[in-house]
């Protein structure tokens, strides 16, 4: 199941002054994976925000992907679907692929199969417009933050793994993921690209 949280009390999302910060736990598990990823607007190339990523096995012995983005005057007021799509470059932005989903079943159309693909993840809604940034078109762009969980990919080696041949990388849309319940339908799972980010996997 994918939720969100707003407020945490560890591992939380700090929106700074001067940038995205993350209040991280004091100590890790040994066998704890994680990786990040900087985030631009696809127009300007201009950092917005940051990501991060932490794996971690539950009891059951299943890999968990912790995901927090953390987003500062660099997008409009609103939902904004976001995905991990199946290639790391972001220059331009639609160098970035389809949607991140390995295996013989997989499918290259953004709204095919949605939202079923792996690297399918939640909206993050930007609602703070205090900081008073427009975009080029003069419309205000705000911040905002999101956590969620996915079994659906691995930061460790294997079939799932984001760290394939080609890499991987976050894209937030200029819409919201409307998770396409009518099946294919264009524009369904977020229309066109708005922010990207290339996964770095973390030095171990």
């Amino acid at each position: 199941m994918k939720t969100i949280s707003i407020g945490v009390a560890t591992s939380a999302l700090a929106i700074t002054l001067g940038h995205i910060a993350f209040a991280e736990e004091a100590e890790e598990a040994v066998d704890n994976v994680t990786a990040s990823a900087a985030i631009k607007r696809c127009d300007t190339q201009q950092p917005i925000g940051r990501a991060r990523l932490t794996e971690r096995p539950s009891e059951e012995g299943v890999k968990v992907v912790e995901v927090e983005i953390g987003i500062r005057n660099g997008l409009t007021e609103g939902k904004h679907a976001v995905h991990i799509h199946e290639t790391g470059m972001c220059e331009p932005c639609s160098a970035a692929k389809g949607h991140f989903d390995p295996g013989p079943n997989s499918n290259t159309s953004p709204d095919g199969n949605h939202p079923f693909h792996a690297g399918d993840l939640v909206n993050i809604d930007i609602t703070d417009m205090s900081g008073d940034v427009t975009d080029d078109d003069g419309n205000p762009l705000g911040s905002g933050r999101l956590q969620t969980l996915t079994t659906r990919v691995t930061l460790s080696d294997g079939p799932l793994s984001l760290f394939d041949a080609d890499g991987s990388a976050f894209i937030i849309h200029v819409d919201p993921d409307s998770y396409c319940p009518g099946g294919e339908e264009a524009g369904c799972a977020g229309g066109a690209r708005a922010a990207c980010g290339i996964i770095v996997k973390d030095e171990a």
